[in-house]
C-alpha cells in the first residue's frame, strides 16, 4: 500500500515530443529565448528602478510585466529544457511540484490580463483626461492597483487549485508540455463538475473582463482622437495606443489557442506547442514593442549602451 500511494505521488510527464536528431537545436533555441527574455525583461526592471525619471505610472506598470514574464518564462522553459533530452518514458515530476508549476503557471496568465487592464485604464486616462492625470495615477495609486491584481490573481487560482487538490488520484500521465490545472483534475476519477464549473466560470470572468474593459476603453480613446483637432497629440495618441493593444492582442490569441486546442485531443500535439507559446512569444515581444516604442526608453537604453562601450574602450 505505501508503495503505491508513494507511485501515485510521481507523475509522468509526456511534454514535447522532440526528435533526437533535433533535441540539440531544440535545447539551443530554448536556450537562448530563455535568455533573451530574462535579459531584457530583468534589464528593464532594473532599468526603471535605477532611473528616477522613469518613476512615472506607466514605466512601473512596464515594471509589474516584465517581473511577471520572466516569472512566466522561469515557470515553464527550465524544465522544458531539462526534458529535451530526457527520453518521453523517463520524464517524471513530484505531484507537489507539478501543483507548483500549475499555480505559477495559472497565477503568470491572471497577472498578465490584470495589468493589462492596468495599463489599459492608464492610457485611457492619460488622453481622455490629461490634465487629470497626474492626480488620479498617482504613484501610490498604481502601487494600490499593482497590488490588488496581483492578490486577486493569487486567490482566484488558490481556489483554482485547492478544488483540484482535495480529488483523488487513479492515473498519473500529464500529455501536457507542463502542468496546468486542467491536466491535474484529469488524473482523478471523481465527479469533476465543480471543478469544471469553477475552472471555466473563473475563466470566462478573468478573459470576459479583460476584453470588455480594454476594448471599451480603446473605443473611448479612439473616439476621443477622431475628434480631437491636435494631429499631432492624436498621432501620438494613437501610436502609443496601437502598441499596447498589439500587446494585448498577442497574449489574448495566446491565451485562447491552448484552451481551444486542449479540448480536441485529434490537435494534442499543436496543442503543446501553442501552450509554450503563451509563456514564450509574450515575455519576448513586450520589452521590444515596448522598448522600441516609449521615447524615454530607447533614449536611457542608447546611453547605458554608450556608457558601456566607453567604459569598455
Amino acid at each position: 500500500m505505501e508503495n503505491s500511494t508513494v507511485s501515485m505521488d510521481i507523475i509522468s510527464m509526456e511534454g514535447l515530443k522532440v526528435s533526437p536528431e533535433f533535441s540539440v537545436s531544440a535545447f539551443v533555441l530554448l536556450l537562448l529565448i530563455y535568455i533573451f527574455i530574462m535579459v531584457s525583461n530583468v534589464g528593464l526592471v532594473v532599468l526603471i528602478t535605477m532611473e528616477r525619471s522613469l518613476h512615472q505610472p506607466m514605466y512601473l506598470l512596464f515594471c509589474n510585466m516584465s517581473v511577471n514574464d520572466a516569472f512566466g518564462a522561469t515557470t515553464v522553459i527550465p524544465r522544458l529544457l531539462s526534458n529535451v533530452f530526457t527520453p518521453i518514458t523517463e520524464r517524471y515530476i513530484h505531484y507537489i511540484d507539478c501543483v507548483a508549476q500549475a499555480f505559477c503557471s495559472h497565477f503568470h496568465a491572471g497577472v498578465s490580463h490584470a495589468v493589462l487592464m492596468i495599463m489599459a485604464f492608464d492610457r485611457y486616462v492619460a488622453i481622455c483626461s490629461p490634465l487629470r492625470y497626474a492626480a488620479i495615477m498617482t504613484s501610490r495609486t498604481v502601487v494600490k492597483l499593482s497590488v490588488s491584481a496581483w492578490t486577486a490573481a493569487f486567490i482566484s487560482v488558490a481556489i483554482l487549485l485547492g478544488l483540484t487538490i482535495r480529488l483523488t488520484r487513479c492515473r498519473r500521465v500529464i500529455v501536457n508540455p507542463f502542468c496546468d490545472n486542467a491536466s491535474l483534475f484529469k488524473l482523478s476519477c471523481q465527479n469533476l463538475l465543480i471543478n469544471n464549473i469553477y475552472g471555466l466560470g473563473s475563466a470566462v470572468v478573468i478573459l470576459g473582463s479583460s476584453l470588455g474593459s480594454v476594448t471599451l476603453t480603446y473605443l473611448r480613446i479612439a473616439v476621443v482622437c477622431l475628434s480631437g483637432k491636435n494631429k499631432v497629440l492624436n498621432s501620438r495618441a494613437v501610436q502609443t495606443c496601437a502598441t499596447h493593444l498589439a500587446v494585448y492582442l498577442i497574449m489574448l490569441v495566446a491565451s485562447f489557442t491552448p484552451m481551444i486546442i486542449h479540448r480536441r485531443p485529434e490537435w494534442a500535439d499543436s496543442g503543446k506547442v501553442a501552450s509554450v507559446m503563451f509563456h514564450i512569444v509574450p515575455p519576448v515581444l513586450n520589452p521590444i514593442i515596448y522598448g522600441l516604442q516609449c521615447k524615454e526608453l530607447r533614449q536611457k537604453i542608447v546611453r547605458v549602451f554608450i556608457k558601456n562601450k566607453s567604459f569598455h574602450k
